[in-house]
């Protein structure tokens, strides 16, 4: 047992297995809108839509919530940007008393195609900065995440430009649907557990 779990004990903090916290990781700021790093805030922005919430600006992040099939979902937009992401999940994990396989981080990935998403129970940050980040703050990969391709189409040593770039026109008529499918997903993993959602989106 690590010690960020070690401080769930030690505080008593009582978790709720009801609750969920979905943390789409991007940018604060206008300048970070629609570009293809901030797909975890698109995806968060789109259930909060879906359920008609509004985001609150709160501690460390944007926050909404909605119910759905007697669960819990908290959404959050860290405001602390993507490098700095571990503080603000381990603070809501906290104080919203989530257990940590309840958490669900929502990012970009270079190393899958446009369009395709892969759920995974936990492992390492795979080069991406914002669960870098969280990897260390908790002190532990094991988490779910679900990350989302957005290519690799860029020339060698333009990858910063293309990552914090806006999407292509082309790119933009297919997003809707992949965000869809992305909060699809997310809603899976609380109705019906990870392994399932695993088996049944990953194929896709």
């Amino acid at each position: 047992m690590n010690w960020f779990f070690k401080i769930f004990k030690k505080q008593k903090i009582e978790l709720d297995p009801m609750k969920y916290l979905i943390v789409g990781l991007g940018n604060m700021g206008a300048d970070y809108d629609q570009t293809r790093h901030n797909i975890g805030f698109e995806v968060a922005d789109f259930l909060a839509k879906e359920f008609d919430v509004k985001f609150k600006n709160d501690t460390l992040g944007d926050l909404a919530e909605f119910r759905f099939k007697g669960r819990t979902f908290i959404l959050l937009k860290p405001s602390t940007y993507m490098n700095r992401s571990g503080k603000a999940v381990r603070y809501w994990l906290q104080k919203s008393g989530v257990p940590v396989e309840n958490l669900m981080v929502v990012v970009d990935d270079l190393q899958l195609p446009f369009g395709k998403m892969r759920l995974r129970r936990g492992g390492n940050d795979g080069g991406h900065n914002g669960l870098k980040d969280i990897n260390e703050i908790l002190g532990s990969q094991e988490y779910p995440r679900l990350r989302l391709g957005i290519g690799s189409d860029f020339q060698k040593g333009r990858q910063v430009d293309f990552v914090l770039g806006e999407w292509s026109e082309d790119e933009k008529k297919l997003l809707p649907e992949i965000l869809k499918a992305a909060a699809d997903a997310i809603k899976s993993f609380a109705a019906i557990g990870l392994e399932r959602t695993m088996n049944l989106y990953n194929k896709k």
